[in-house]
């Protein structure tokens, strides 16, 4: 990896904030959603990962371990893509941590990624949207205790909890029996009204 200073055009006497904008505006202009149907896509791509990977290395070995020393309920012995994240999430700077999230292209979110965005959706009091983000999370990587055990908290919270772990947002199919009867009976409610006596339901 070149010097990820470098990679930023910054200093290595420049301050966080500088680290920041620095990143921002670079992120800003390398970004997927900028070079959609364009040759330079690919291209774009890639710079938009090695910005990323800088901006991480120099988080990384600024705050070294420190962050991940108070976990938080995080896993302090996983190493960490997102360091800033996690660190800006335990100190309940939600904002910041999402707009870091946002930055990150499509093309480079993992798994922690999505667990690390569905934890600051959680922690809003959105759980559907926080669910979404840790299914996705649990799947990439179905043996991380981590992911497994914020997806099981946001299934109960939600109050939708489905036999099938994977199968809560399943294009539609997680009605139950109950929905299935009262469908059922309204159907033979309209029957009935036309004359019919179509149905028979428990």
């Amino acid at each position: 990896m070149n010097d990820p200073y470098v990679v930023l055009g910054v200093s290595k006497n420049a301050t966080d904030e500088e680290i920041k904008r620095a990143y921002k505006e670079l992120a800003r202009k390398y970004h997927p959603d900028n070079y959609a149907d364009n040759p330079l896509s690919d291209l774009a791509a890639d710079k938009m990962k090695e910005i990323n990977e800088a901006y991480d290395a120099i988080i990384n070995s600024r705050r070294g371990s420190s962050s991940g020393s108070k976990g938080g309920g995080y896993n302090a012995n996983a190493k960490s893509s997102f360091p800033e994240v996690r660190s800006l999430i335990n100190s309940g700077r939600l904002e910041q941590a999402q707009e870091v999230l946002d930055g990150v292209p499509p093309a480079s979110r993992n798994a922690e990624w999505y667990f690390l965005n569905g934890t600051v959706l959680y922690r809003r009091g959105w759980f559907d949207e926080a669910l979404t983000s840790f299914v996705r999370a649990a799947q990439m990587e179905p043996e991380n205790p981590e992911y497994q055990s914020a997806m099981n908290r946001a299934r109960r919270q939600s109050g939708r909890v489905n036999s099938n772990p994977y199968g809560y947002y399943g294009g539609g199919n997680d009605c139950s029996a109950c929905d299935v009867c009262q469908g059922l009976i309204c159907a033979d409610c309209c029957c009935e009204c036309m004359g019919g006596d179509l149905i028979r339901c428990c």
